[in-house]
């Protein structure tokens, strides 16, 4: 398998550049991006089960791989939804696939994006992992606009090895993350 042109960044020049910033002693201590979880959430499939699965072929289209159906852990009269029935899909991306999605993301994706002015700098959750959102699916060029059925939104999470916010957002900054600030 070919070297995912991320993973080649990662090890050429992002490594280097937070070794320097932030004085790592150790090649070990330098914060990496472990997984990228991407959650689908459908709340219509408590009426039509297709939903559930119209958005779990988007989502395998997106990632290019089979996501897991979730399942609700408790009934919710308000919400009309019982133990057990389908509300969403997700996907966890690890190693190449991981790096190539992100690829993908920040360079044809989010550029795609209607009105698009940069990705909140703020949404750490204070251990060094991001979580953003996408509107519309339909941004990734693997979907085709004319087969979807419904425009569904999308979670996307980076977990990442760093200890602090700081060096996360300084890592995803050396994959071309295009925060505001």
């Amino acid at each position: 398998m070919s070297v995912v042109r991320y993973k080649k960044r990662y090890d050429d020049e992002i490594k280097s550049k937070m070794k320097e910033k932030f004085g790592y002693k150790n090649d070990m201590e330098i914060p990496r991006l472990e997984k990228i979880v991407i959650n689908m959430g459908v709340g219509e499939a408590t009426q039509n089960r297709a939903f559930i699965e119209n958005a779990a072929n988007d989502l395998m289209q997106i990632a290019g791989q089979k996501p897991i159906i979730i399942r609700a852990k408790k009934s919710n009269a308000s919400f009309k939804v019982r133990e057990g029935m389908a509300i969403g899909v997700k996907v966890t991306l690890r190693r190449e696939r991981m790096y190539e999605f992100l690829d993908r993301l920040t360079t044809i994706a989010l550029p795609r994006v209607r009105d698009f002015r940069g990705i909140n700098g703020k949404a750490f959750d204070g251990q060094g992992n991001y979580n953003m959102g996408i509107k519309e699916h339909i941004v990734f060029p693997e979907i085709d606009y004319d087969k979807v059925d419904k425009i569904r939104g999308m979670d996307i999470a980076f977990h990442t090895s760093a200890k602090t916010d700081e060096e996360a957002k300084e890592l995803l900054r050396g994959f071309d993350m295009p925060f505001k600030d």
